[in-house]
């Protein structure tokens, strides 16, 4: 397979300009005439993409030799219909930016425990991924009104997604913060959001974007990757409640998971790297848990377990 040096280096396919492109037509034409367009580029995409539509294959063998009973055995048919969710995905994503998503089509689990404790006035960290669609999180946000949430992004382009959300929506609670690393003023931004009450999402399951990323090991899917410690950093430093977040699909329903990870990080001096690669592992276990429910929904079209090991 291609080598490629970073998942960053491949771009982000969901750029502005094409993501305003398609909300324009999503908001003037509707999903169907959306589909005429979005499903063509993704089977050209799926066509072009050597690497992609390889890594995608590699992944869905993983999965069908840990859940047979997902009917799924990497072959090119699979791979396609991996891409084509992500095309409803983004479909989805459209759908919750514009306001068509509601509160009656998104069904959770777990969420009681998040909103009475940020009822109590502290904010708490929540653990996504590139499993399913997090931009669900956008009707989080109406969940209730003193809820805002902040999703940690490594691209570049976060003030203008920003502009595009309050051009959609001019009380949108959600807030896109672009990071590069983990810094002490991240840290302290974060800590003055969680202070308030606030909600700070930010995925776990790719590395930072920068040089020498500080990275653990963990078995996921039946071989070793490299996950990255900073959201751990991050949550531990922030000395909160931490909860992970997984927005599946689920028989034409959204469905939002929260799930208890720990009421505060912490990782002792003497046992720091062991403290921290056992919570990472715990992490990787709990994503491996929900691919497996949802395995098409895992949006990472490159080779997650060789890029880490060469």
């Amino acid at each position: 397979m291609k080598k490629t040096s970073h998942w960053a280096d491949m771009g982000e396919w969901s750029m502005v300009w094409g993501m305003r492109f398609l909300l324009r037509v999503y908001l003037l034409l509707g999903r169907t005439v959306l589909q005429w367009f979005l499903y063509p580029v993704v089977s050209y995409y799926w066509l072009a993409n050597k690497p992609g539509r390889e890594a995608s294959q590699a992944y869905l063998k993983r999965v069908a030799k840990l859940s047979p009973s997902s009917n799924l055995s990497g072959s090119l048919r699979d791979s396609y219909r991996h891409f084509i969710s992500f095309a409803n995905a983004i479909i989805d994503k459209l759908a919750a930016w514009s306001g068509a998503l509601s509160l009656a089509e998104v069904d959770y689990r777990g969420r009681d425990s998040v909103l009475a404790h940020v009822k109590t006035g502290r904010g708490a960290i929540l653990l996504g991924s590139h499993l399913g669609n997090l931009e669900v999180c956008r009707v989080i946000a109406d969940l209730d009104e003193t809820a805002r949430i902040n999703v940690l992004v490594h691209t570049k382009h976060a003030e203008k997604f920003n502009r595009l959300l309050r051009q959609t929506n001019q009380n949108s609670g959600l807030n896109l913060i672009q990071v590069t690393d983990i810094s002490a003023a991240t840290a302290m931004l974060l800590s003055d959001k969680i202070d308030n009450g606030e909600l700070v999402i930010i995925t776990a399951d790719r590395t930072s974007v920068g040089h020498n990323p500080r990275v653990c090991r963990a078995s996921f899917m039946g071989a070793d990757a490299s996950f990255p410690q900073g959201p751990f950093i991050l949550a531990s430093l922030l000395k909160c409640p931490v909860y992970t977040l997984f927005c599946l699909k689920q028989q034409g329903r959204q469905v939002i998971y929260f799930d208890h990870f720990s009421d505060s990080l912490t990782f002792p001096r003497k046992t720091r790297e062991q403290a921290m690669q056992q919570t990472i592992q715990r992490y990787a276990r709990r994503l491996e848990h929900y691919c497996l429910m949802e395995p098409l929904q895992w949006f990472n079209f490159f080779d997650f377990w060789r890029v880490h090991e060469e």
